[in-house]
């Protein structure tokens, strides 16, 4: 992944922020790859493709790493990676989802978790945290709970203040410059599902189960514009793959807390079926990976023609 440099003094602050030297296996926490020359609105993240397990928390675990990363989003960073040849930046996390999963709000604890009682303003009865699955998630994604004890509150802030803080921040300074510098922000926010849950959830025009490939997420049409969601499916739908729209997924934390159409800010989610581009036994890239990398890098160039300068646009049309 080749990254540009970093000019814009905020982004670099919340940067910087963002290392954590007494931590050697997450100094880095996240990644950001830089165009060469910023010249879309877009902005890329993929907040659950992180594989890097700390120690300390596989110690803890009752689970092996394999079961463990069944709810890792495997390869979808170099899925997009095709971003900054579009001129856009890519934003990904170095720490798995089953660690702390940046979908959710800083505060979705369960209680039952911990050893003594979260403060007051933690969010303690969303519905996410009902199913276990909280910023501190207590179940990997096939519902079997991933630690041996109950941990220590002071853990848990310890890894929101530090990594969820740093990388939401650094999230927000490109949104604020994409739409300080093109008049508009546009989030892909980037994500897969396990063949399993992506099963019976699109129905072909004979009224007959299949399988979704995709599903495009924009919070029930609240958090992006319609012309920018229907781009992407209709180019899915052009290359023969099962679409469905937010159904099961219509976005979580990310693509409602940043995808304000009425601002200029829009998000969308997107959720590729993991059978498309690896083996889900072993997370080994199958042999369709580049063809699918492929596609996507074409549905960039796309997505940046449609939100870019007029003459982008005009070209697209």
């Amino acid at each position: 992944m080749s990254c540009g440099p970093t000019t814009d003094p905020e982004l670099a602050e919340a940067l910087a922020a963002s290392v954590r030297p007494s931590d050697p296996e997450l100094r880095q926490p996240f990644e950001l790859a830089e165009p060469e020359e910023l010249t879309s609105p877009l902005v890329f993240s993929s907040p659950h493709s992180g594989d890097v397990y700390p120690a300390r928390f596989l110690e803890s675990s009752r689970l092996d790493v394999v079961s463990l990363r069944r709810s890792e989003d495997a390869h979808v960073h170099a899925l997009f990676g095709q971003a900054t040849a579009v001129g856009a930046p890519l934003l990904r996390a170095h720490f798995p989802r089953a660690y702390l999963d940046l979908n959710r709000e800083p505060y979705e604890l369960d209680q039952k978790m911990f050893e003594s009682a979260l403060p007051d303003f933690a969010n303690t009865r969303s519905l996410r945290v009902a199913a276990g699955l909280g910023t501190i998630p207590k179940v990997v994604a096939d519902a079997r709970e991933i630690y041996s004890a109950r941990l220590q509150v002071e853990d848990a802030l310890h890894r929101i203040d530090s990594l969820y803080k740093p990388y939401h921040l650094v999230l927000r300074r490109l949104m604020e410059r994409a739409r300080r510098r093109f008049g508009v922000a546009v989030l892909v926010d980037c994500h897969s599902m396990p063949s399993n849950v992506a099963k019976e959830t699109a129905t072909s025009t004979r009224g007959e189960k299949r399988r979704a490939d995709f599903v495009i997420g924009d919070r029930f049409g609240a958090s992006c514009s319609a012309d920018i969601v229907d781009a992407i499916e209709s180019r899915l739908r052009q290359w023969g793959y099962h679409v469905q729209r937010n159904r099961p997924y219509a976005g979580g934390f990310i693509t409602e807390h940043y995808g304000k159409p009425g601002s200029g800010w829009h998000a969308v989610q997107i959720e590729i079926a993991r059978n498309l581009y690896m083996d889900e036994s072993n997370l080994q890239k199958n042999d369709d990976f580049e063809l699918i990398a492929g596609r996507l890098g074409e549905l960039t160039r796309l997505l940046a023609q449609i939100v870019g300068p007029r003459e982008q646009r005009a070209a697209a049309e």
